[in-house]
């Protein structure tokens, strides 16, 4: 990867609906290249998709959550199950797994306290081997989504 590529994954990052013929322009290149540049970051998975982003609130979703998990045991059959059960609910848009503890955080989007509460108590508190869950619910998204700097 070199500046040229760097320069149309930032580019990319920020505005990525721009189109093969203003982004030749931005990083001084024709089209044709340019545009192989680009399919070559997403074949060797540089780039991994293109989305909207969107305001929760917009959609109803504005009440974020950051949930701590612990699970019961780390062996490959309990973190496998918790996985898989995991990506099944889709209030929660982000998982991450962790060293040390908690063993996982998820960021949880729902309408409101309610919705959470009802989540946590027919899906989250549910989880396969989950020890423990601790909550916190924020209070503002300073910078959401983030763009990685290259």
């Amino acid at each position: 990867m070199d500046v040229t590529d760097r320069a149309i994954l930032g580019l990319l990052q920020v505005e990525g609906r721009l189109s093969n013929l203003e982004l030749a322009e931005r990083v001084r290149l024709t089209p044709s290249p340019c545009l192989r540049r680009v399919r070559n970051l997403e074949e060797t998975g540089v780039i991994t998709g293109y989305r909207a982003v969107i305001d929760p609130a917009a959609v109803g979703r504005g009440f974020q959550v950051v949930a701590y998990v612990e699970l019961e045991g780390q062996d490959a059959e309990t973190v496998t199950a918790f996985e898989a059960a995991v990506m099944e609910i889709d209030d929660v848009v982000e998982c991450l797994r962790m060293f040390g503890r908690p063993d996982y955080v998820l960021r949880v989007a729902v309408p409101d306290m309610d919705a959470y509460s009802q989540l946590c108590l027919e899906r989250l508190g549910r989880l396969p081997g989950l020890d423990k869950l601790t909550s916190q619910i924020a209070m503002k998204a300073l910078k959401p989504g983030g763009v990685l700097p290259l």
